[in-house]
């Protein structure tokens, strides 16, 4: 597949510069397919594409159609299954399973904020006799999205669905890395009817294309999912312009396993919270506590189900696929290279498939542990398969234990006791505590953000909504 032009006021164009960048398959590292390689210029042409649709065709657009618009795109979505779960399984490297997942879930996004665009309503505030006052919320305007490698297709749906329902013209870099189902989704969106400029995609380095979005001075709101550190100057730029931003910038999320926790239960999850796509989660559980009386037998079945998985080449739908890039694998090997420096013991490790190519990016799962909680596999975002096992002693510890790092996106807790359930989501320091689950099967519904290092501002749910729009106070003075 290849398509090296980009999308600006409803037209596919060849970009400013004329390049083009290659897009490697992860299973086997060969060149599979071409996307342009758009610059500044091609963002300053999209931007200015989105402000024009602001003040025509999409501008007019009342909440009820905007929310017909965004159900036919599912709907278009779904029938196209079986093609976009091809394109992002070659594309990342995932499993077809977990490709055909997130398909379904960018589908979920358009469905539930096309049925929400009608229904963010206003409100009214008593006020003094003679005044009549209403809060109403309107669309910021011209919003950019910047969006990672790991779930192209979902973070289209994530980001988009909520700004276009609410009324806001779109602005999209995905990452050069992965982009190809955006492509392919951004066809769709307008064959569901989207007006020109309403969505424009420029595909492109983060270096160029990326920095040139999120300096650009007339964007109104920047939604960014990546790095801190790439984070950081998003915000940065933003706040030069002094315009809101949300920033979802990974984690370092803890699963925490009681003594009374159901073990059946929890392995499987434990085990999928660092396997799915290869680790490469910001929610991924890549920590798990485990209460030092059962550490020994939990690590045990635990380490059994690490060693029995198979990581190999999106094509043949196993356990792991392989990392997204050469410098991701190289960067995950590191940690691999420190924890056996330090000894740290590693418990299991995953199979790799025999017909995996020398040339694809693949480290397979594995279970570190015990691991020291200031151990690089206890504090850093590894942004792979390595799950670091952490002993504690009791509810206080394991409350300290896992709010001592920079991060606080996600957190498991198993335990069937009540009361400790609720005092762990009350002392945990994260946007989402999940107990006795994980995850909750992405939840489109569910706010989801961090604090800390790993950012601010909530999508998903109504949240987003709110996030994508800003209140206006009307005050009115009748006799």
């Amino acid at each position: 597949m290849t398509n090296a032009e980009i999308y600006i006021g409803g037209e596919w164009m060849a970009p400013s510069s004329g390049g083009t960048i290659d897009v490697l398959s992860p299973s086997d590292g060969q060149v599979f397919a071409n996307i342009a390689d758009g610059n500044a210029d091609d963002i300053d042409r999209a931007v200015r594409a989105a402000r024009a649709s602001l003040s025509g065709e999409w501008g007019a657009v009342v909440p009820a159609e905007r929310g017909r618009i965004l159900s036919r795109l599912s709907t278009l979505i779904l029938a196209h299954a079986d093609e976009l779960a091809d394109i992002e399984a070659r594309d990342t490297g995932k499993p077809m399973t977990q490709a055909r997942a997130d398909i379904a879930a960018c589908a979920r996004y358009f469905e539930f904020y096309g049925g929400a665009a009608d229904k963010l309503h206003g409100e009214t505030i008593p006020y003094l006799k003679e005044y009549f006052v209403s809060v109403v919320r309107e669309p910021h305007g011209v919003t950019g999205h910047i969006i990672p490698w790991n779930y192209p297709a979902q973070m289209f749906g994530r980001t988009l669905a909520p700004a276009l329902a609410t009324g806001n013209a779109a602005v999209l870099k995905p990452a050069e890395e992965a982009c190809l189902s955006c492509i392919r989704l951004t066809e769709l969106a307008a064959e569901a009817g989207l007006p020109a400029g309403a969505l424009n995609l420029v595909t492109g380095y983060g270096v160029t294309a990326g920095a040139a979005l999120s300096a650009h001075g007339d964007v109104d709101f920047m939604s960014f999912t990546g790095s801190p550190e790439v984070g950081t100057m998003v915000q940065i730029a933003s706040a030069k312009h002094h315009r809101p931003c949300v920033l979802e910038l990974g984690g370092k999320s803890p699963q925490i396993i009681f003594d009374d926790a159901d073990f059946d239960a929890a392995l499987p999850v434990v085990v999928a919270g660092i396997v799915q796509n290869g680790g490469q989660t910001c929610s991924a559980g890549s920590r798990v506590l485990i209460q030092r009386s059962i550490f020994d037998d939990f690590t045990a079945q635990l380490a059994a189900r690490i060693a029995d998985l198979v990581a190999g080449p999106h094509g043949k739908d196993l356990n792991c696929g392989p990392l997204i890039s050469g410098k991701q694998r190289d960067r995950v090997r590191k940690f691999v290279a420190s924890a056996e420096a330090n000894g740290v013991p590693c418990m299991a490790r995953a199979k790799l498939d025999g017909d995996a190519p020398e040339t694809g990016y693949y480290v397979v799962p594995a279970l570190y542990g015990p691991v020291s909680e200031t151990d690089d596999l206890a504090q850093k975002e590894v942004f792979g398969p390595l799950l670091a096992a952490i002993p504690f002693d009791d509810e206080a510890d394991a409350v300290r234990i896992a709010n001592d790092t920079d991060f606080g996106l996600i957190a498991g807790v198993w335990t069937n006791n009540g009361g400790r359930q609720m005092r762990m989501a009350n002392t945990l320091r994260c946007g989402q505590v999940f107990i006795n689950n994980y995850g909750a099967g992405g939840g489109v519904e569910l706010p989801f953000g961090g604090v800390k290092h790993s950012g601010h501002g909530r999508e998903k749910g109504f949240s987003a909504m709110q996030e994508f729009t800003v209140t206006k106070t009307i005050v009115l003075k009748h006799t």
